[in-house]
């Protein structure tokens, strides 16, 4: 399962989503520390399709974890070889202008 929250702020849309199993975990690694928490990624559960819809609105977009990365990728929603790894964990960010 994968969880996803949309923020909203004046015209732009920001979507967290992450997989559900990185929800509340903390991921570190010698630089780089990424708080998957509840507050910021806690939103809706569901599966591909309802990230999609969710993406497809998106002006910013910031995912955690593979399954959440692998659509985002296979959808044309971010270029796989731009995601970084904290913790052995994916993430990528995507901004639509």
């Amino acid at each position: 399962m994968i969880r996803v929250k949309v923020h909203r702020c004046g015209s732009n849309i920001l979507v967290a989503a992450c997989d559900e199993g990185l929800l509340g975990r903390l991921l570190k690694d010698d630089k780089l520390r990424l708080d998957v928490s509840d507050e910021f990624y806690g939103g809706d559960q569901g599966g591909e399709e309802m990230l999609v819809s969710r993406l497809a609105t998106a002006t910013m977009v910031n995912l955690v974890g593979e399954v959440v990365c692998r659509i985002a990728a296979e959808h044309n929603f971010i270029d796989p070889d731009c995601k970084i790894m904290i913790g052995g964990v994916p993430h990528a960010q995507m901004v639509r202008y």
